[in-house]
Formats: structure tokens, C-alpha cells, sequence
């Protein structure tokens, strides 16, 4: 049998999904991917205004903290309707998925175009109408298919592709080959760490953390670990391996367990005892470069250290907690974002670690969209949930007109002010900024005029098209953009989405370099699929003087709550509160901003 065949064999489809919701309800995750999977093969159709309302809701199901299917079983339809994003019509196609476990209308839209969306859409550039036509004329349902069909040459000789089209989809089939396999860190955290808050409830239970790649908060996640104190490992054991989340038990023992979840995701669970908890939690937390060179400086004084504990001959000197396993090695505790040997533990032993921004330490949301162009929700409900959330300020940053995106053009920006003007009236305790997320034209200019940018409060900017410059031509447009004096923020300057979209070529030092000389803020974009600036990115930007701002790009309500991935990405860059702007009361931030450091 050829790959491509077994590939075909392969396909997953809705009778597929259906047999396995007849063990197990849907998770939201999986109701996200076939709302997204209609939104998909909507617009396939050309059927107008529907996708977009489907993506919407897939975004805000994602996010959703609590089960739908548990939402569904206290109130019925009229809970989901609830939800941010979700309206009546597609309330009704979740409750029938919960119900029943199989969607007909989904069903039927799936065998119009039987092919595999989750994959084929992750391919970079290859959207919704690429995908028919490459059905429609070469048979192609699955990756192995479309890769096939490029090292053939088939790709190119259909209308709208050509050889270079190809090309970049046989790369972009690469980029996906090589980040598979790994998690993104919101899916990673939320799921493991609901295992972890499970097992803490046991009476048996001690003390349980996170440990791993998800407590140093890297951006994308191979597996999950736990470290538990009990003395009674067994019923841990027993309560960890009957999980819901659980589909294989790789492993069960009275020290260790593995397992692999739904997700595909491995996680272990250690038992340890009380002595060694600090020395298991730094041992299985890493990273592995980190351990390696802290075992180092314990051999060179004589000691052993393992996950048992710092050990002199054969008696534990030092395990009980972290603090006191690096006091022994006379060195400072050290942030577990900061564990990567980068140069944190020299840092350490010359008293030279940064104190880094803290998790609670932002004052506003420099980055956020509404139902004016793109977001899920009303600019009101999005400054009444960062109210909610404790913020001093939020800069409503829809998009503007150049894009395909339904941008904001100049009028519906002063209109949009006008309502701002008005909520600001009423006494509360959140200022609303007035702001856009401009687009950078080709050329380096924006896509607003130079009067309209000087009434706004804050001038968002950012590359959302013409990927494909050159590192030159790429670095030339967006140095001309921020040397625009309204320019006070550049978003997610890379434009890189984790495991689906490459970053564009760019000469990052040179846009460092252009920020600290045009007073250009540089952002740390939260959103999960983005965290862009990426942490040695954010370290050169810290050293060179370079200010930043973390923001949510939230699109809804549920997203709000993302900053504390930007405060992660952060902290790995070793960046402190005086390096980030939104840590600042308001008329403080603003006097950061180019007007005001001009005022």
C-alpha cells in the first residue's frame, strides 16, 4: 500500500468522531474543531457570513474553562447560548453533539469535501478554496496526498498556484513535520494542571505541583509532569490512571506512573516523599542543561545531587524545598522560567539575577479587538471584563482598513472614539485608551492618515501581510513604519503563530536597534499561538534598553486572561516590571509612549 493510500484509509471523519463519543462525552477542544471544521468547509461552499460566525464560536469553545457538556447538563441549551460567541443556531449544534454525539449537518458537509482539514488547513498559505480546488482536481484528501502531489509536480499546473506556490507548500509541510509532536503551552497547562488540582483535593495527598517544560512555561510542550508528596502512593496511583483524560497506561508503579491522554500527550506522575520534594520538583522540572550544570558545581564540592535530594556520601543535606537545595550550592533560587543554562546560574552565583516582572504585576491590556472589525464581543463587554479582571486601563485596538479582515476605515475610527468618549464619561474604575492596530502597507507607510494617528491615545502597528519580502525588504518597511512618530507599539513583530506559520524574515537586531532609537515600544504578543516576541528575542531587547509591552491580542472575552503567557515569555527573557510599560499607572505609561516623551 502506497503512503498516500494509507494515508487515505487514515482520514478522519464524522462517523469516525461519532464511534468514539459513544465511550466517552466531547470534550471542548473537540466541539472547537468541528465548529471550526464548518466554519472550514462553509466557506469551501462560498456561503457568506456563516464561517466566520462558526470560527468565531470555535475560538470562544476553546477557551471556555468550564466542561460544555457540563454547562449542557446544569442548564440545558440555554447555557451555551450564554457563552461568549455563541448564538442560538449553533447553541442548538453543540447541544445536539453533546446529546447524540454525532452532528448531521456536519456529517453532510463533510462528505461534500471528505478531506483532512486539520491537516491540510495547518499547511501555511492554504486556505478553505486552495484546498477544494486541490480535491476537486487531484484527489487530494490528506498531507501525504499534498506532498505527494508537490514532489510530483502536480501542484503547480492548477489554476492560482504556480511553482513557487508549491514550493512554499512543500516547505510549509516541512515546518509542520518538524514542530509535531508537541503542545501548545495553554492546552498543556490547563489540562495537566486540572490533573494536578485533582490529585491535590485527596486527602492522600500532600503537596502536588506542575513540573517539566509546562512550569518553566515553554511555548510549545513535548509531555507533562507531576511531583506528588504521599505517603499512601498506591491510591495516587489508582485515582491518577483513572483520569478522564487518560486513554493508555503506559506504565503503573509505586514511585511512577504514565500515562498518554486524550490529547496524545504523555504525562508521568512522581510520588516522592516529603524529604525530597524541593530536590524532585528542581529534578523534574529541568531543564536538562540546568541540572547538568548544577550537578556540576555539587561535584566539584564533593556531593551527588539527584531527585532524592543534595547528598554528601550517602546523607541528604539539602532536598526538602528548591530554596534550600540551591542555598546549599550557595547560589540564589532561580526562577524555573529562567532554568535553560543561559547564563542564569553565573548570574546567580555573582548576585546578578534580575528580579523578574511578576505575574500580578500589570496595570492594562495594550492589545484588544471587538465586534467592530474581527473580535467575538462588544467593545463594552470587553472594557466591562477587564474591569472585571482588575485593570486600570485597556486600548481597544481593532484593525483598520487595509485589511481583508472587515478593517476600520478613518470614519468608523472617529465613530468608534465618539463611544469611547462616551464610557469614559462614566465613573469607573477603568480607563479605555483609544487605539488601532494599524496596518504596515508594503512600503512602510500606514494605512491612516498622520492627523487621525495623533488623536489616538495609543498607535498599535504591525505587518499583516506580504509575508514573503525579503529579510532586507522586510526589515527596511517595518524600521520606516516605527520611525512614523505616531508609531508607539509594534505587535507581535515577527508575525510568527507557534507550530502553523513561520516567522517572516526579518533582521530582529535591527528592529531593536530601530526601536531604541525611534522610542518604539516592542510588544509581547500572549495569545497562545503567537508569544511573539519570543524570549531571546525580549533578552536582546532588555539589554539594549528596549521597552515592552505585554497584551493579550484578546478577539473575546474568555481571551482576556492570557497575559500571564506574555508575563511567562517575560520572564524567560529576563525582563523586569521597570523593562514593561503596562506595569505602570496610566499617566506614567503614557509619558513612555512617543507623545509623551515628547509632551
Amino acid at each position: 500500500m502506497s503512503t498516500a493510500q494509507a494515508a487515505r484509509d487514515s482520514v478522519v471523519g464524522p462517523n469516525q468522531v461519532s464511534a468514539n463519543v459513544e465511550r466517552r462525552e466531547l470534550t471542548n477542544a473537540e466541539i472547537g474543531r468541528i465548529l471550526r471544521e464548518i466554519s472550514i468547509l462553509l466557506d469551501m461552499q462560498a456561503v457568506p457570513f456563516k464561517p466566520r460566525a462558526y470560527e468565531k464560536a470555535a475560538d470562544a469553545v476553546d477557551h471556555v474553562e468550564q466542561s460544555l457538556a457540563e454547562l449542557f447538563r446544569q442548564g440545558g441549551r440555554k447555557a451555551i447560548e450564554k457563552v461568549p460567541g455563541v448564538g442560538k443556531s449553533i447553541a442548538e449544534k453543540i447541544a445536539t453533539l453533546i446529546e447524540s454525539g454525532r452532528l448531521p449537518f456536519y456529517d453532510e458537509l463533510h462528505a461534500k469535501t471528505p478531506v483532512d482539514l486539520a491537516g491540510l488547513t495547518a499547511v501555511e498559505g492554504l486556505g478553505p478554496k486552495h484546498i477544494r480546488l486541490l480535491y476537486e482536481e487531484l484527489g487530494v484528501r490528506t498531507l501525504a496526498e499534498l506532498e505527494e502531489a508537490g514532489r510530483d509536480g502536480r501542484i503547480r499546473s492548477l489554476a492560482g498556484f504556480g511553482e513557487k506556490s508549491e514550493q512554499r507548500i512543500l516547505r510549509g509541510i516541512e515546518f509542520l513535520k518538524q514542530t509535531s509532536g508537541r503542545f501548545p503551552l495553554d492546552s498543556a497547562l490547563r489540562v495537566v494542571e486540572e490533573i494536578a488540582e485533582r490529585l491535590r483535593a485527596m486527602p492522600e495527598v500532600e503537596r502536588a505541583s506542575v513540573a517539566g517544560s509546562i512550569r518553566r512555561r515553554q511555548e510549545t510542550i513535548g509531555d507533562g509532569d507531576i511531583v506528588v508528596v504521599s505517603a499512601y502512593a498506591d491510591a495516587v496511583m489508582e485515582r491518577f490512571a483513572a483520569m478522564p483524560e487518560v486513554m493508555h497506561i503506559h506504565g503503573k508503579g509505586s514511585t511512577k506512573s504514565s500515562v498518554k491522554l486524550r490529547s496524545g500527550m504523555d504525562v508521568d506522575l512522581r510520588v516522592v516523599p516529603a524529604e525530597s520534594w524541593g530536590a524532585a520538583l528542581l529534578y523534574f522540572t529541568g531543564s536538562k542543561a540546568h541540572n547538568v550544570a548544577l550537578r556540576r558545581i555539587a561535584v566539584q564540592r564533593g556531593l551527588k545531587l539527584n531527585e532524592y535530594g543534595l547528598l554528601q556520601e550517602e546523607t541528604s543535606i539539602a532536598g526538602k524545598s528548591e530554596e534550600e537545595v540551591y542555598a546549599a550550592l550557595d547560589l540564589p533560587y532561580i526562577p524555573p522560567e529562567m532554568r535553560e543554562d543561559s547564563g542564569e546560574i553565573e548570574a546567580a552565583a555573582h548576585g546578578e539575577l534580575p528580579q523578574l516582572i511578576e505575574y500580578g504585576d500589570l496595570r492594562g491590556d495594550l492589545q484588544t479587538q471587538t465586534d467592530w472589525t474581527d473580535g467575538a464581543d462588544s467593545l463594552e463587554d470587553m472594557v466591562a471584563a477587564a474591569e472585571r479582571l482588575g485593570h486600570e486601563y485597556i486600548a481597544i485596538t481593532d484593525h483598520t482598513k487595509s485589511l481583508a479582515m472587515m478593517g476600520a476605515d478613518e470614519a468608523q475610527l472617529r465613530r468608534q472614539m465618539q463611544v469611547i468618549d462616551a464610557l469614559n464619561e462614566k465613573e469607573r474604575a477603568i480607563r479605555v485608551l483609544k487605539s488601532a492596530e494599524v496596518n504596515i502597507l508594503r512600503d512602510g507607510t500606514l494605512d491612516i492618515g498622520d492627523d487621525l494617528l495623533a488623536e489616538l491615545d495609543v498607535v498599535g502597528i504591525a505587518v499583516h501581510s506580504h509575508f514573503n519580502l525579503t529579510r532586507a525588504e522586510q526589515t527596511q518597511r517595518i524600521v520606516r513604519a516605527m520611525e512614523n512618530p505616531h508609531a508607539d507599539i509594534l505587535f507581535h513583530p515577527t508575525g510568527r503563530l507557534l507550530q502553523k506559520r513561520e516567522a517572516y524574515e526579518v533582521d530582529i537586531d535591527a528592529v531593536i536597534a530601530a526601536a531604541k532609537r525611534t522610542g518604539t515600544v516592542l510588544e509581547i504578543d500572549s495569545y497562545p499561538d503567537r508569544l511573539d516576541l519570543k524570549d531571546e528575542h525580549v533578552r536582546k531587547a532588555v539589554a539594549a534598553g528596549v521597552k515592552i509591552a505585554i497584551d493579550t491580542d484578546a478577539h473575546a472575552v474568555t481571551q482576556l486572561g492570557f497575559l500571564h503567557f506574555g508575563i511567562a515569555t517575560a520572564r524567560r527573557g529576563w525582563a523586569t516590571k521597570a523593562d514593561v510599560v503596562n506595569t505602570r499607572p496610566m499617566a506614567e505609561f503614557l509619558r513612555c509612549l512617543k507623545r509623551g516623551a515628547r509632551s
